[in-house]
């Protein structure tokens, strides 16, 4: 079994899902995973999210290396096993060297982008390493001003989106599993104001739609262990 290799902290979370077709998801999957529904529905992930004190367990946080914003988009899979998990078609950190890290360490498509957020109210993106294509995303949203806050109930839809500890990455035909580990999530309803985004688009899905759904959590620490061959 792997072992802590990582800890880091997730603040000001949204999350954001268009119901999608599984076709589109599935053509998209490397070899060894299959798409995840619920109630026969297929969802694809919009996630801002900002890192904190990320650092090896063995270190102390870095001012300049362990702070910085990432957004990831991603479905929702299993592997053989069915062990239920997250695949990301990309992945968005505004800090180059952590995404030469975890490009190298964790086998996922990190690109460098120069990114923006306004607590409670703003995320903005802009990839500046291009392969394989430009992408960009601005959103506006707000919270309840009395927050309602609660974790997802087990068989919701809600569990089924933001209770996900296993991710899934690839390198050649390899297929690896990484897991994490953090108190499940306190999460609300968001209101979604406005939307402008291209990285769902560079990732082979062009949605013009809004999302279906947007939520709000509360940050997490996370436990991040290394990767094992699937």
């Amino acid at each position: 079994m792997s072992k802590i290799v990582m800890r880091q902290e997730w603040h000001e979370l949204l999350f954001l899902h268009w119901e999608i077709s599984s076709e589109q998801v599935q053509a998209r999957l490397p070899e060894g995973l299959t798409v995840d529904t619920f109630e026969g529905k297929t969802y694809l992930g919009l996630v801002p999210f900002t890192m904190r004190n990320v650092r090896p367990v063995w270190s102390p946080p870095v001012p300049w290396l362990s702070h910085f914003h990432e957004t990831n988009v991603r479905a929702y899979v299993r592997d053989k096993s069915g062990r239920a998990g997250v695949y990301f078609f990309s992945l968005e950190a505004a800090n180059p060297i952590a995404v030469e890290l975890a490009r190298g360490l964790f086998k996922l498509p990190y690109h460098w982008a120069k990114m923006e957020l306004a607590p409670g109210a703003s995320y903005t993106s802009r990839r500046i390493s291009h392969p394989p294509l430009p992408a960009h995303c601005h959103i506006s949203y707000s919270l309840q001003h009395v927050l309602e806050l609660r974790t997802a109930a087990p068989s919701t839809l809600e569990h089924f989106l933001i209770e996900r500890y296993t991710l899934f990455s690839v390198s050649g035909k390899r297929l690896f599993a990484g897991r994490v580990a953090h108190l499940p999530y306190r999460f609300q309803k968001a209101m979604l104001h406005r939307i402008d985004q291209s990285l769902t688009h560079a990732a082979g899905f062009p949605i013009e739609t809004p999302p279906s759904l947007a939520h709000w959590a509360l940050p997490v620490k996370v436990d991040v262990f290394g990767l094992e061959r699937v």
